[in-house]
């Protein structure tokens, strides 16, 4: 995607993809996942694309357009140490020296064009995941995380450029998973991660976008923030990684990152803020995604399919990954804006990390969210 400064200097849109890559984009990937081992206790696949849908077949001639960059990214660390990334929008692995044994990583990063550099942005940053070392604390997270901002952002900016709406960023969505813990959640922009079960799909992440930034200034009601930002197509972010934040002031754009919590969000997102511990379910899986798989007129018709597309009797998540994309291909949302997809899909189970039979403290009931629509 790409973005720019709106017409207050407070909204950056969330365009598609640019059609004037500078490196061929590679044919749709299989999971990325396979070869890596998550351990006994955690099953993950993995697949980014720049595109699957069938509006640029061949057989569709009349809208075939020049194929995307993926400007998407995706990390994935397993319990040996073992990454996967792309590069160039390939997929490379690599080994991370000195990895604690049944510890895991996995994140998604969703690039934003600035100077058209969104592509490089999210690379970078997978590129530094790598070196964080394994944190077993939300502190220690945090901190690793914010550093790799900060230096990212000094490295992309260019000398005599003041124009701070021009720097590149992306979205960073991230669980860190110690064993035998909680998966600890690190996230800014608008990718999400979601609790799939068999009666709905519910965000546990807020998007950091202007309707965001309304609520928080008491000027957006809930009814108004859930239709916003979960029953339309607003193709713009208040915040990202490298990129900063519009939340403090949105005439400016700051360099730091503003964490969302408790004494930010207003009430009805205060249980779901940007950096916190997530009580897992063992009967529930877990998405982690970037914005192209709702970029659409109406995301909640799209969203509402997953449960039953995703979460069916003896389903792991290779089996519901495959099904998400599948039918994105062959039965894409109404006013589908093509973007780049990317997803992860986790189940842990019960030995595996602290898992709770619910996870009311971070997520609003099934009901209340298809309540606004």
């Amino acid at each position: 995607m790409s973005h720019h400064a709106g017409a207050h200097g407070s909204r950056f849109s969330a365009k598609l993809w640019s059609f004037a890559s500078r490196a061929p984009a590679p044919a749709t990937m299989t999971r990325i996942s396979d070869p890596l081992d998550f351990g006994p206790g955690l099953a993950v696949a993995a697949r980014s694309s720049a595109s699957i849908s069938r509006l640029q077949t061949p057989e569709n001639q009349d809208n075939l357009l020049q194929t995307p960059e993926n400007q998407d990214n995706l990390l994935l660390i397993d319990a040996t140490g073992r990454a996967a990334f792309l590069r160039d929008q390939a997929p490379h692995s690599a080994q991370v020296p000195g990895w604690p044994a049944g510890h895991v990583r996995v994140a998604v990063m969703d690039g934003m064009g600035g100077h058209g550099h969104g592509r490089e942005a999210a690379e970078a940053v997978a590129a530094g995941l790598l070196d964080i070392p394994a944190c077993t604390t939300q502190a220690q997270l945090d901190q690793q995380l914010d550093a790799l901002h900060t230096a990212l952002q000094a490295r992309f900016r260019q000398p005599g450029d003041g124009d701070s709406f021009r720097r590149p960023g992306t979205t960073l969505t991230l669980l860190e998973i110690a064993p035998g813990q909680a998966p600890l959640l690190y996230h800014a922009g608008d990718s999400r991660l979601y609790e799939i079960s068999a009666q709905a799909a519910r965000p546990l992440t807020v998007d950091h976008v202007p309707a965001t930034c309304y609520a928080m200034h008491g000027l957006l009601g809930e009814q108004e923030w859930w239709q916003q930002v979960h029953g339309e197509h607003r193709p713009q972010i208040s915040q990202a990684y490298i990129l900063g934040n519009a939340f403090v002031n949105p005439q400016v754009l700051e360099d730091a990152l503003l964490p969302l919590d408790d004494t930010r969000l207003p009430p009805f997102l205060r249980a779901l803020g940007d950096r916190r511990t997530i009580a897992v379910r063992p009967d529930a899986l877990y998405l982690l995604a970037t914005d192209g798989f709702w970029s659409c007129g109406r995301p909640l018709e799209w969203t509402a399919r997953w449960p039953a597309l995703m979460e069916r009797p003896g389903h792991a998540p290779g089996a519901a990954l495959d099904a998400l994309f599948a039918d994105y291909a062959a039965h894409p949302p109404r006013e589908l804006h093509i973007d780049n997809i990317t997803a992860i899909v986790l189940r842990f189970t019960a030995s595996g990390t602290s898992a709770r039979e619910n996870i009311d403290e971070t997520a609003l009931p099934a009901a209340a969210i298809a309540s606004y629509f």
